[in-house]
Order: structure tokens, then sequence, then C-alpha cells
């Protein structure tokens, strides 16, 4: 009896030992100095299955373990826009659609870039729109409409927002009020460059505002070629001449263009173009270790659907139902430091809460 008494002592002490030394280990469950959060704007798993069967290229979302589902709709509306749909990540809170940085009842509030400059991290956006269409703009903006993209380019003046790449230099440079912001922007410090020619050229600079069109940037299709990695990658660079980390907000902007116009083609290009950036990503990510990676949508357009092809029943027919934004879950990608927070579903305001918990942000 003594020994059984004796066994189940030491049994219990090594189990609350072992307990303890879990929680310890959870409790320093490393976080991720670094965050490159890619939109794939308007792309659903039906834009995934499609655009990626039949590739001879990586599938970079088959390399992520972490997967999760995202609720898309509005304050006013349950099928969002984009400006609603990226709102909701950068401030935390459902707003309606049309709407900047702010919630519904048009007040601001602090959004991530905001927060992760009093941390002294560096912020940056690289878009294939321009940078201030609506998914940017939400990350470093708050305005009552999205489409006052003027005002919109304004906010960069204040400086929570570090690099910004893409189209949009007549907001900048041909304004209704006369103003030249590339200049103002230089004054505070900006490295300003307004260039329609391909490839993105290096620039070293910690604050970058670099425009490539007059508004949005061309399609794939028209030949815009390896300018959302280039651009991409020379962000990360120059962001990670920050040693207190950095958030980077990548869109593929045009997967939703093709899809409002029930273009096939037109999507494919544009979500295997970012697939490639993805792919260099989580290149990097892997090597760094300090870097987590998130990949979503704001919403899906088209309403597309994969049906049967009847003439070849190894491919299929593409459906849409729609020219305009449907309101199904779309998916969540995760890779790096805190991937785990990321599974499961829930409400699109709890990537914002997830972003904050792993950068320790209030």
């Amino acid at each position: 009896m003594n020994r059984l008494k004796s066994i189940l002592f030491f049994t219990a002490i090594a189990a609350v030992t072992f307990a303890s030394l879990n929680f310890k280990k959870a409790d320093k469950a490393k976080k991720p100095k670094k965050v490159i959060f890619l939109i794939g704007d308007g792309m659903g798993l039906a834009q995934i299955s499609g655009a990626m069967s039949f590739y001879d290229g990586v599938n970079a979302f088959e390399r992520f373990k972490v997967i999760g589902f995202s609720k898309t709709s509005s304050d006013d509306n349950y099928v969002t826009d984009s400006g609603a749909g990226a709102t909701v990540f950068s401030i935390g809170k459902k707003t309606y659609n049309g709407a900047i940085g702010v919630a519904a009842d048009s007040s601001s509030h602090e959004n991530l870039f905001e927060k992760l400059k009093k941390k002294n991290c560096a912020t940056g956006v690289v878009v294939t729109s321009s940078v201030t269409h609506a998914t940017p703009a939400c990350f470093y903006a708050h305005v009552s409409s999205r489409k006052s993209e003027e005002d919109i380019a304004e906010f960069l003046l204040k400086g929570n927002c570090d690099i910004a790449i893409g189209g949009g230099m007549k907001f900048f440079t041909s304004r209704k009020d006369g103003r030249n912001l590339n200049n103002e922007l230089a004054a505070k410090g900006y490295t300003t460059l307004s260039d329609t020619i391909n490839p993105v050229k290096e620039i070293e600079a910690q604050k970058l505002v670099y425009t490539l069109s007059w508004d949005g940037m061309k399609t794939m299709q028209q030949g815009r070629g390896n300018y959302l990695k280039n651009a991409s990658q020379l962000a990360i660079k120059n962001l990670n001449k920050n040693d207190n980390g950095y958030m980077l907000m990548i869109e593929g902007s045009q997967i939703d263009w093709g899809g409002h116009a029930n273009d096939f083609e037109y999507m494919k290009a544009e979500l295997r173009d970012f697939n490639e950036v993805i792919n260099a990503v989580l290149d990097e990510a892997q090597k760094d270790g300090n870097t987590l990676v998130v990949v979503t949508a704001d919403h899906e357009t088209g309403g597309l659907s994969l049906i049967e092809n009847k003439e070849n029943k190894k491919t299929f027919k593409v459906n849409y139902s729609s020219g305009g934004h449907s309101g199904i879950m779309v998916p969540v990608f995760a890779y790096g430091p805190g991937a785990e927070e990321f599974s499961g579903i829930y409400q699109n305001t709890e990537i914002f809460y997830k972003f904050c918990k792993l950068l320790d942000l209030k």
C-alpha cells in the first residue's frame, strides 16, 4: 500500500511539473517581430481553386499549415465593400460600406499603423491599385468616403505610413487644390518618385512614396510583369532597416477588378501573380524566423463557381452570378510566429485583435 502511495505521489509531482513547464513554454511562445499581411482583394476559394488549377509553378496556398475563415459582412450590409472590409483589419470595428478607417458613426479610431508608430516600428503598403485606393487607404487614413482620394493622399503627410508603392500619381501632383504633395512629403523627409516606366527602381529610403502610374497599375495582361514582387521586395528591404520591426500590407488589388468584369482570365493572371509574391514572402519568412505571414481577402467578388464541363470533364466551366461582391466567408492563411491564432472561423474584426495581441499593441 505504501509503495502504491509513493507511486501515486511521484506521478502527481511529475504531472504538476510537466504542466508547469508547458505553461511557461506557452507563456513564452514566440511572437513575431515583423508582419507581412497580404490581401487578395475579391479572392475567395473559387478564385484560388480556379486560378491555381493546372498551374505549373508552386502553389503558395498549399505551403500553409494554418488555415481559418473570416466572416466578411459590414455594419450596414451583409455584403461588404473594400472600404469596410479593410477598415475592420485596421481598426477592428465593423463599419458602413465606403468608409475608410472610421467606425459606423464616422468616428476615427487608432489604426494598426498608428499603434505601431508609437513603438517606433516601420509600416508600409504595396498595391496594384493607386496607393490611395480603398484597401491601402484604410491602413493610414481616416475619411468618411473612399472616393475622397485627394484627402486620403494628404494623410501620408502625417508619417504613419513609411513606405507606399503603387499607382495614384494624379492624387499627388495633379490635384484640384493645386498642391504638389510630393514636394510636401519631401519636406517631411520622404523620398518621392513618380515614374511610369517599369521595372521598379532600387531605392534606399526608410520613408518612400513611389507612384508608378497615373491611377491604377497596368494589368498583368497588359504587361505589368514582376512589378508587385519587385515592389514588395523593395519595401521589405527598406523596412528591414528598422530594428524595431515592421508591418507591411501587400494587396493583389486587381483580382477584384477581374471579378467585377466577370473576366476569369484577367482574374487568373492577377491571382497567379499574387501567388508568386506570396511564395517570395514565404521564402524570406522561412529564412528570417521572426516574420508572421497572413494571407486573406476582404471579400469575394463575382459569385464565382466552377461547374462541370461536360465537353471535357477533366476541367471546368466558369460561372459568375454577379458583377459585384458576395457575402461568403473567405479563407485566412497563416505562417510563422503566432500563426496558430488565425485558425478557426471568426468575424473579420478578429484579425485586428489577433495582430494587436501578437504585436503587443494596446
